[in-house]
């Protein structure tokens, strides 16, 4: 049901750390933000476990979407200003779609979201919540999707939302570089908004723009290798993608695991695009599951007789992660035996269990995709060209070109 829709006083400000005080533009909004739908981004961090590395890296997701959200006023305000179009309503569509953006996720983010479900991805799944929110909503919730979706008239709405120079990752970069103590992320997004404006229906930015766009690319591949995919980190959100993962083998050979009512229809069931449109019900299961109900799971399954499993859920807890190496060269077939000859005998394993043990893969990090949704730039002259021919910073030509290490990941 439509939550507290009588409270009398939406008019409400939030003290963020980043922006300081913010407010709520509308009621409507207010009232969206009630929903438990959202409420549930306050249960789902950030930074899935990257506060194994940086302890303060606890925000979460409802953090995030907030500061977006007032950074997409600020951008509309600046649209506006210089002379382009923005109704109330497709204002309003533009908040709601940036606030729901990430209304999609699910425990832990992107460590486990494609494990959860079966090749569902977190954009589509805000999708159907942002559909579903529509019958209760009514039609502001019909632009947003109309934005969110990128079929509105007007093109840069959609990009303001989602693109390599949205509102999603101005907040991120700074809140989460706020949170970590990792001041390379810190960027000038208020000038890069005052910079930005509008050609042919298409968001661009204006060539005075260019150094502050220039640090936002640099900040941003730093934030990755420093954060993102710092190595410690990613051998701790692959430990948890294999312990979910045996869980999960257990479940449906019949095993029985503690788990929530959420949780054990995911471990029980393999989920796929199919099933969420032909039954609400999942949905509705999916909007009740968060990082409590992994975090409470893992806690349980350390005393589990299984023990891939309870090795695996221990040494998280316990955060007792895996040793990971890196190289610029893939890691050969001899040496990655030899690990798993190792662990299997340290702990005594049975046939393919090992592979829940001895993980390798690569790490990409593209700052800048000059094939997707690339920057332009509004030249003086009236010229829009893309940012790697506008700038005269070497560095940014090549960091438009992704760079890939491998790791091998084992206990010790």
């Amino acid at each position: 049901m439509r939550p507290n829709l009588n409270r009398s006083n939406k008019k409400k400000i939030f003290n963020d750390p980043v922006y300081g005080f913010i407010s709520i533009p509308d009621e409507f909004i207010f009232d969206l933000i009630e929903h438990p739908y959202l409420q549930r981004l306050r249960r789902i961090m950030q930074l899935g476990m990257s506060h194994l590395v940086y302890p303060g890296a606890l925000h979460t997701r409802f953090h995030h979407v907030l500061g977006a959200m007032h950074l997409m006023t600020l951008a509309v305000a600046t649209i506006r200003r210089k002379g382009h179009v923005i109704t109330p309503e497709e204002e309003r569509g533009v908040l709601i779609a940036i606030l729901l953006h990430d209304i999609g996720h699910g425990p832990f983010s992107h460590a486990l979201e494609y494990d959860i479900v079966n090749g569902v991805s977190h954009e589509e799944i805000s999708g159907y919540f942002i559909q579903r929110l529509g019958q209760e909503f009514g039609e502001p919730l019909e632009h947003a999707l109309l934005i969110f979706n990128n079929k509105h008239s007007k093109p840069f709405l959609h990009q303001l939302v989602s693109s390599q120079l949205d509102m999603d990752r101005l907040d991120y970069l700074n809140r989460d570089s706020f949170y970590t103590g990792v001041s390379e992320g810190i960027i000038g997004s208020d000038r890069l908004i005052e910079m930005i404006n509008v050609h042919e229906g298409n968001l661009v930015l204006e060539e005075k723009g260019i150094y502050s766009i220039e640090k936002f690319i640099v900040a941003r591949r730093l934030m990755y290798w420093q954060v993102y995919l710092h190595k410690t980190v990613v051998a701790a959100e692959h430990m948890l993608i294999h312990a979910l993962r045996r869980a999960k083998q257990l479940s449906k050979n019949g095993e029985t695991l503690f788990a929530s009512p959420a949780l054990h229809f995911f471990l029980t069931n393999d989920v796929t695009q199919e099933e969420f449109k032909k039954d609400p019900a999942v949905l509705d299961r999916f909007a009740q599951l968060d990082d409590y109900d992994i975090l409470g799971a893992l806690k349980v399954w350390q005393e589990h007789p299984d023990k891939v499993l309870s090795l695996l859920s221990t040494r998280l807890v316990n955060r007792q992660l895996f040793k990971i190496e890196i190289s610029r060269d893939p890691f050969g077939p001899d040496r990655i035996q030899l690990e798993k000859e190792i662990i299997r005998n340290q702990f005594d394993l049975e046939g393919d269990d090992v592979d829940f043990f001895v993980y390798t893969d690569i790490l990409s990090n593209n700052a800048y995709n000059q094939n997707k949704q690339n920057i332009n730039m509004l030249m003086k002259n009236g010229e829009v060209i893309d940012l790697t021919k506008a700038s005269d910073n070497l560095n940014i030509s090549a960091l438009a070109n992704p760079v890939e290490k491998y790791f091998l990941c084992y206990p010790v």
